[in-house]
């Protein structure tokens, strides 16, 4: 593994393993679809949403108490939520003249727990050096 970045990762052969390659091409998505997956990464790229996801991840939050877990103003906050709205990341209520927003559905819950225990896995590999 730690030899990876001085190897060469490319095929050094002509050969095509014809039945792997129809067997992945049944199972790979339309291009249509594989857009809107790489959008929808590029979405949650951002530092700012994935701040604003975390923290809903624990709790449904006010425009004003995102903004001050995450030191911002209340428009810059409210700018990032219509773009996670308008993904689908997320979904509000309101109450009297407070909206508060949470996460849109328990698959956006899943994808985050999955990133973080992903990343976590990969910290404790780097302290384990």
């Amino acid at each position: 593994m730690e030899n990876r970045k001085s190897e060469s990762a490319t095929c050094d052969c002509n050969v095509i393993h014809q039945d792997k390659v129809d067997k992945v091409m049944e199972k790979m998505p339309s291009d249509r679809l594989a857009y809107k997956a790489a959008d929808f990464f590029k979405i949650i790229g951002d530092k700012t949403r994935m701040k604003i996801l975390l923290a809903l991840f624990e709790s449904e939050l006010c425009v004003c108490d995102i903004a001050v877990l995450l030191d911002m103003n209340q428009s810059a906050i409210s700018h990032q939520l219509r773009v996670l709205k308008q993904a689908e990341l997320v979904k509000y209520r309101k109450d009297g003249r407070v909206v508060y927003y949470s996460l849109d559905d328990d698959h956006v819950k899943n994808i985050l727990d999955q990133g973080l225990v992903h990343i976590s896995h990969d910290h404790h590999k780097e302290e384990a050096k």
